[in-house]
């Protein structure tokens, strides 16, 4: 193995998505896309944390959402023990989104690289590139649980996904602050998930590993 190995820590969440897909599929998708970039970048990867911040689909059973707080408190004693064995290059990537979530593992990472220098971590979502092909590969408005994710679970683990294929319009406004309602998110799917492939997950898949080894390539250089 190199000497400054690329350490790749997935971040999932325990959380709704709709009747079709499991509890657990953004744990799911950060495990598998770990796994084939670390294959790229001959990267190691870390043991999962499991629980994210989902206080959006908060109300719908299954959903375990930490505190923005205990999201950081968590990652951030994980990343410090890393930088403290000596790793250099960490890439932590979630398979969840959401803007808190996001926001409590990059305060995590800065405080690790304030408390080491010589330590460098990108924090991403996998969604960050899926979202990418909104408009192309999906509607505009396809979101959680929609056509895109439906596809990329069916590629990746097809055996978790149930024949169900929810019909959510887009609702709400990204510009209106606060959870949105169950009227404006039931069965906490956005989108129409009845096109869904595994075919059309297979090339989601290959567009985020392929943005993925580029922007490891640019920001986390041996």
């Amino acid at each position: 193995m190199e000497t400054n190995p690329l350490l790749i820590l997935p971040v999932g969440a325990l959380e709704a998505h709709g009747p079709h897909l499991p509890l657990g599929a953004d744990q799911i998708q950060a495990e598998s896309t770990a796994a084939s970039l670390a294959d790229r970048v001959d990267g190691i990867i870390a043991p999962t944390l499991p629980y994210g911040a989902c206080p959006e689909a908060r109300p719908f059973p299954g959903t375990v959402s930490m505190s923005i707080v205990d999201l950081q408190r968590s990652a951030q004693g994980a990343l410090l023990e890393f930088a403290r064995m000596g790793v250099r290059r960490i890439l932590v990537l979630s398979g969840h989104a959401e803007r808190g979530h996001m926001a409590a593992l990059r305060e995590a990472a800065g405080e690790t690289m304030r408390a080491y220098p010589n330590v460098r971590i990108v924090v991403l979502s996998d969604y960050d590139f899926v979202y990418e092909l909104r408009g192309k590969d999906s509607p505009a408005t396809d979101g959680h649980a929609g056509l895109l994710e439906t596809s990329r679970v069916l590629f990746l683990a097809p055996q978790t996904v149930g024949p169900a294929r929810p019909v959510v319009p887009h609702r709400g406004s990204p510009f209106v602050p606060g959870t949105r309602s169950l009227e404006e998110w039931p069965e906490s799917v956005v989108g129409d998930t009845r096109p869904a492939s595994a075919e059309l997950g297979s090339r989601i898949q290959k567009h985020v590993l392929e943005r993925l080894e580029a922007t490891v390539g640019e920001l986390l250089p041996r």
